[in-house]
């Protein structure tokens, strides 16, 4: 596909107006990939300013970016107008350091974490090491928190500790959220497995009963309560007390001290547990879903509010 002018043009406006863009699928708060929420989870680590773009929304835009820059896959990270690459590339440069050195950003941090291993869990671990012959020990935990092992070649970039004998390699961001983590061995009715105790983890999202919300609301509690429903959905049922997910909420999460309780309120209880998950990773320390959503408050506590 040809990149025609007037793309083109709409194309150099963005970056010209934003030193650092990222054309993504979907946004930071909702990536639709895993490549673009690992580059957005890059540079909010960063705590930078940056623009992006939903290439979702966009077909011209999607096609067009990829002729501008002759780069065939999104995300793309733009600096200065520059092409910085996708996110194998920047995952690179942010683990050598080479990508705070482009942002004008200090070093990161390549402090060793202190990590345990018991002994099951260490006899475990060697005993897949030498079924995979040649590969290092990896440690990776995720913008989701979720810890995972893999046994692959070294990359020279990787941040190494030891514990129990054995070497592991993590990535930058890994080794700042393993501080103090505790790998040990479960048996269980379920099977058994390794786990892994992160205490740099945020808290977990916590449930909350339509009761429990009506005696805070009726209370006083500073409690702020988010509605993740579209205005369609809204506009069927509300409750006076929440705040919608859209610019203004995200403003007033913005401003909230970050260990001060939000729950979070959908239809159901489904996509506002989601959204909860997300914040608790941008470092809230005091999230709930509330249960059955807004159809339980209708039916348990006030039958005005309409159900759909």
């Amino acid at each position: 596909m040809a990149l025609n002018d007037q793309v083109r043009q709409t194309i150099d406006k963005m970056l010209d107006e934003h030193s650092v863009f990222l054309f993504m699928k979907g946004t930071p708060d909702s990536p639709q990939c895993g490549f673009s929420a690992t580059t957005s989870g890059i540079l909010n680590s960063l705590s930078i300013p940056y623009a992006t773009f939903n290439v979702l929304e966009d077909q011209e835009i999607r096609e067009g970016i990829k002729e501008y820059g002759d780069w065939p896959t999104i995300p793309q990270l733009y600096v200065n107008k520059e092409l910085v690459g996708g996110n194998d590339i920047v995952n690179e440069l942010f683990n050598s350091g080479e990508l705070h050195e482009l942002l004008g950003l200090e070093a990161p941090d390549r402090t060793p974490p202190e990590i345990t291993i018991d002994d099951q869990a260490a006899e475990a671990i060697r005993q897949g090491m030498a079924s995979q012959p040649g590969g290092e020990l990896h440690f990776k935990i995720d913008e989701f928190w979720q810890p995972q092992f893999m046994v692959q070649p070294a990359r020279g970039h990787e941040i190494k500790t030891e514990a129990a004998g054995i070497v592991i390699h993590m990535d930058v961001l890994t080794a700042q959220r393993a501080r103090g983590a505790k790998i040990g061995w479960q048996e269980s009715l379920q099977g058994s497995g390794l786990t892994v105790d992160l205490p740099e983890a945020p808290p977990p999202v916590k449930a909350m009963t339509v009761q429990e919300l009506k005696e805070k609301v009726d209370g006083g509690e500073d409690l702020l309560v988010i509605d993740v429903r579209n205005p369609q959905e809204r506009a069927q049922a509300s409750l006076d007390f929440a705040t919608p997910l859209d610019s203004g909420g995200m403003e007033a999460l913005g401003m909230r001290d970050k260990d001060l309780p939000v729950a979070f309120l959908c239809h159901h209880g489904r996509s506002s547990l989601a959204a909860a998950e997300h914040f608790r990773k941008e470092g809230f320390t005091s999230l709930w879903n509330i249960l059955g959503g807004i159809d339980t408050w209708s039916r348990e506590i006030d039958p005005e509010v309409p159900q759909y």
